[in-house]
């Protein structure tokens, strides 16, 4: 591979690792928070809700208008605001003042993980697309896995400040990649069609649907498996986190050979096979009890993300027309932020109904939660499988005819 296809990758990768790490390196840091400004859990929290909230709510618009004014423009002004907000986190002199700078950086955020989607199909041919989007979702999990650890290195050693302090020289350095080796932007024509007109295609709509049911079922792992590994196995808080980092560890492991898979067997077939892994994770953790068996069915279910992620990205990104492919990344970004939030509500939901009095319930109580909460993720996956092998069917009925 040329240096410059090298160095436009690492830009890419740097950039979508920021964007992951940014969401969980703060969370490690909310009771030194509250310490720091004297104020309650409730307070800080809108540290980390602040930065979600706002990739959520422009990651779309982030999407379009990099499509309009040049991809590599706006990831370079994205990484630039993400790398002058984490100075002003650093630097911030009140809690409000923080939260305003965590917003900032999110709006940053939100051009990054736009941009380094909607920028694979300016960068690498299409027969390495899919190995391109996993590698991408390996970085987002690595980014997610290694928040907690190198943040509470960094909050032993410095303080709560070096949490957001990291962020500038790493902001800088994508930067500095970014505008040495990502192509120029080239002279587009703007299509007549507006908004909505990608959203009229059935193929992008089903895989936003499956993106997002998937996502859901993966954040009940967050939501519900720490509940569970407290009060129903009873483990301490240091085994608790490492068996928590399982499912990101796997992810980061297995992400480039899904995405090699897909660019081999076809990005449907491994669509297909993904969701498969995932129903027999979710299965298990609806059915089996106890520590190692609830590690197996979270290396499966993780396994299966990774696979239907790699592949899904790539079916949705590869057919994409250049002109809308921020607008397309920013759609596929916006379904799985908002199948986390609702995995976090609505299967937690499910859980809290299961499981009266979670706080205090026993741990066989809080088992049958679990159970109760992969049931109804199992059928949430049922929905995206029989989604795409019914989105297949009528690809080929449609082949057939012409």
């Amino acid at each position: 591979m040329p240096s410059s296809s090298r160095g436009s990758l690492a830009s890419l990768s740097l950039s979508m690792l920021l964007a992951s790490l940014g969401t969980s390196i703060a969370n490690v840091g909310l009771p030194s928070l509250a310490l720091a400004f004297d104020t309650s859990f409730q307070a800080v929290q809108w540290v980390v809700l602040s930065y979600l909230l706002a990739i959520t709510a422009v990651i779309v618009s982030a999407g379009r208008l990099g499509d309009r004014l040049g991809r590599r423009r706006l990831l370079l002004g994205g990484l630039l605001l993400f790398a002058l907000a984490s100075g002003v986190c650093a630097m911030a002199p009140s809690l409000t003042a923080l939260i305003a700078a965590r917003a900032l950086q999110g709006l940053g955020a939100a051009s990054m993980m736009a941009m380094a989607l909607g920028m694979v199909g300016d960068t690498v041919t299409r027969e390495r697309t899919g190995r391109v989007m996993g590698l991408l979702g390996t970085m987002s999990a690595v980014g997610t896995a290694m928040g907690p650890s190198l943040g509470g290195v960094l909050l032993s050693l410095w303080g709560w400040r070096a949490l957001f302090a990291v962020g500038v020289p790493l902001g800088l350095l994508a930067f500095a990649l970014a505008w040495r080796y990502l192509p120029a932007d080239q002279p587009r024509t703007p299509l007549a069609s507006g908004f909505w007109t990608p959203l009229r295609d059935v193929s992008l709509r089903v895989g936003l649907t499956m993106s997002a049911l998937v996502a859901a079922v993966i954040m009940a792992t967050f939501v519900v498996g720490p509940f569970y590994l407290s009060r129903g196995l009873g483990l301490a808080p240091e085994w608790m986190g490492l068996v928590m980092a399982v499912g990101p560890c796997v992810a980061a492991a297995t992400g480039v050979p899904a995405g090699r898979l897909t660019d081999r067997l076809g990005s449907r077939r491994m669509t297909r096979t993904g969701l498969g892994v995932l129903l027999c994770g979710a299965l298990l953790l609806a059915l089996t009890s106890g520590l190692v068996a609830y590690v197996i069915a979270l290396v499966v279910l993780t396994t299966g993300y990774s696979l239907f992620q790699a592949a899904n990205n790539t079916a949705v990104m590869s057919d994409v027309p250049a002109a809308r492919r921020g607008t397309v990344s920013g759609l596929l970004n916006l379904s799985r932020n908002l199948g986390l939030i609702g995995g976090a509500s609505a299967l937690g939901a499910v859980f809290a109904w299961a499981t009266p009095g979670v706080t205090h319930a026993s741990a066989q109580s809080v088992t049958f939660g679990l159970h109760a909460t992969f049931a109804v993720a199992g059928g949430l996956i049922l929905v995206a499988t029989a989604m795409a092998w019914g989105h297949n069917v009528a690809v080929n009925d449609t082949c057939r005819l012409r």
